[in-house]
């Protein structure tokens, strides 16, 4: 998305107010977002729809209520592009203290980002390891895309202080429709946490532009959800950095931090 669309969003109050709301609770229906602001429901509306052309938010169907989810995505680019490298590192910290005491995580976490590559191109760059150790955490994934089949993210070369074989993340594939849509259950080892849900959906829009989705139930899983919002400290920008990394790399032949 495009950062003019993303500042001229972030511009107005109300906006940011309903960012913030989604921020404390995704999943939000237009009646609970309208209760929250002092203005009349088309005017929530059209925001609403401002901000989910700002790729700000994202938005699925439950029977016949529309329900609303903050994206962190194009947030994260501008971020990155014109605040990560201004930052001072103390400020920052304190920023992220205040963050992280004042606003809970969310049980569903639901992400996109918009990249320039054919679907099986995004496929392939989410299963395969050669791929995967070139965004993100840049572990080693090993998928067994068969329902029931074992999923693992393996250490490789560029986490300090883990044995490259070492099982960091484990799972379960539940659902494997390539090059459209990938369920499985996502685990890290670390923690002592029940397994969660995660699911990516990629769909092909125009001009050789496809939509990535990623939602990630952490129903039960705070310390797992707190990890993948990139709430921990020192312990990388979680599925917003991975997402944003893997944008660049398939549009640039280049990652964020290559």
């Amino acid at each position: 998305m495009s950062d003019d669309l993303v500042f001229k969003a972030l511009a107005d109050p109300t906006r940011r107010r309903l960012l913030d709301r989604l921020f404390a609770g995704g999943g939000r229906t237009l009646s609970e977002l309208e209760s929250d602001v002092d203005m009349t429901r088309f005017g929530v509306m059209k925001h609403l729809r401002l901000l989910e052309e700002a790729g700000l938010i994202t938005t699925r169907r439950r029977g016949r209520e529309k329900l609303h989810f903050l994206n962190a995505v194009p947030i994260r680019l501008v971020h990155d592009r014109w605040i990560d490298k201004y930052t001072e590192p103390g400020l920052a910290a304190l920023v992220h203290l205040k963050h992280t005491l004042e606003n809970p995580v969310t049980t569903v976490q639901v992400h996109r980002v918009y990249i320039k590559a054919t679907p099986e191109a995004i496929w392939t760059a989410i299963v395969d390891p050669e791929w995967s150790t070139r965004y993100g955490y840049r572990g080693v994934v090993d998928y067994d895309l068969r329902p029931g089949g074992v999923f693992k993210t393996l250490a490789g070369d560029h986490m300090p202080g883990i044995e490259s074989t070492a099982c960091v993340v484990e799972g379960e594939v539940i659902e494997s429709d390539p090059p459209r849509r990938l369920v499985q259950t996502w685990r890290p080892t670390w923690l002592d946490e029940p397994v969660t849900r995660l699911t990516y959906e990629i769909a092909e829009g125009d001009n050789g532009v496809c939509s990535l989705t990623l939602t990630h139930d952490v129903d039960g899983a705070p310390q797992t959800g707190a990890q993948v919002a990139g709430e921990v400290e020192n312990a990388g920008g979680g599925w917003p950095q991975v997402l944003s990394d893997l944008k660049t790399l398939l549009e640039t032949g280049t990652g964020l931090y290559s």
